[in-house]
């Protein structure tokens, strides 16, 4: 009797497809012998289209539980997720098995170049900064929205949904919009070129290509835009007893990546906020140290703190620096 194939599961969006392709490549070349699949699931937050992702009555894995339905029932073996979009708490009987090599974890700021069409364009060596006053910028983070505003309070911000080809294509078409915000990672894995100075093109293989010279990107520093917690990371969840996995894990696991967002995700995890809190860090690595940047805004009014030590206490330094910008009561 043949081994059954180890089942990957992911969501059905191009960038998860593209992700969960990956981590299939890694697993086929990490164990030859075995067999793997890909199966897709509708989660809540791709159901949810026109719903705004700033609000606090949205429920926890709003883009993971129906991919954990299936590892706890045992329909699925691995679940592929970015995992910014991984609740710090876990249901129980899961855990994370392994963390994958981060991308770029920036921000960038999309606008349309000055031979987009009829509406406002801009050229090279726009920046946040340089945003015309009272420009509107289009943005569901509530992250993003909360450092945009603490920078530029002039600042219009309006919530825009859908996958990245649909936010480029409403940035596009809709002439109040002056630009949106998007992250490095999600366009460097889905195919996208950039261009030195800033011009995007490209796209998804499987989906409408980007016109070429319609836009133009900026990418934001972490000083500027502090980048969501596990920002550009692809986190495998396993079953927390499923030894058949380990050598599997082994092979996806990225150390110098798995201490940095043990760090983020242990602050965020200690602040008691969620993905779509108004709260952002993220750690780096040189050599053993790790250092870890985060500002809060669930006061009311930014509070900025970093803290550094030796990696292997990375979830002991995430407590520390939530309790150094006021862990809320």
């Amino acid at each position: 009797m043949s081994t059954p194939p180890i089942i990957l599961a992911t969501r059905g969006s191009a960038l998860a497809l593209v992700q969960a392709r990956a981590v299939l490549a890694q697993c086929q070349k990490a164990l030859p012998d075995r067999s793997f699949e890909i199966r897709i699931y509708k989660t809540t937050g791709d159901k949810l289209q026109t719903a705004s992702l700033s609000g606090a009555s949205l429920p926890k894995g709003l883009f993971t539980k129906e991919l954990e339905v299936a590892l706890l029932s045992g329909e699925a073996d691995l679940a592929v997720h970015s995992l910014k979009d991984l609740p710090t708490e876990l249901p129980e009987g899961l855990r994370l098995g392994a963390v994958g090599r981060r991308e770029d974890a920036r921000d960038v700021l999309v606008t349309r170049t000055t031979d987009a069409g009829p509406h406002r364009g801009y050229g090279p060596g726009l920046s946040l900064a340089s945003l015309p006053e009272g420009a509107t910028v289009a943005t569901s983070s509530t992250r993003r929205e909360a450092q945009l505003r603490e920078r530029r309070p002039d600042l219009r911000v309006v919530p825009i949904r859908g996958n990245v080809g649909t936010r480029l294509r409403k940035l596009l078409e809709n002439g109040e919009l002056d630009a949106t915000l998007l992250a490095a990672a999600g366009l460097h894995r889905l195919g996208f070129a950039v261009a030195a100075d800033g011009m995007l093109s490209g796209g998804p293989q499987d989906s409408e290509p980007v016109p070429s010279g319609r836009f133009r990107l900026y990418y934001l520093t972490p000083r500027e835009m502090i980048p969501c917690v596990g920002q550009a990371a692809i986190g495998i969840e396993i079953r927390s007893a499923d030894p058949k996995l380990e050598q599997v894990c082994s092979a996806l696991n990225h150390p110098p990546t798995e201490s940095c967002v043990k760090a983020e995700r242990s602050f965020l995890r200690t602040m008691g906020g969620g993905c779509q809190a108004a709260v952002a860090a993220y750690a780096t690595l040189s050599d053993s140290t790790l250092s870890l940047d985060a500002v809060s805004y669930l006061q009311g009014h930014p509070r900025r703190a970093t803290v550094a030590g030796d990696a292997s206490a990375a979830e002991a330094l995430g407590v520390t620096l939530a309790r150094q910008l006021g862990v809320p009561t």
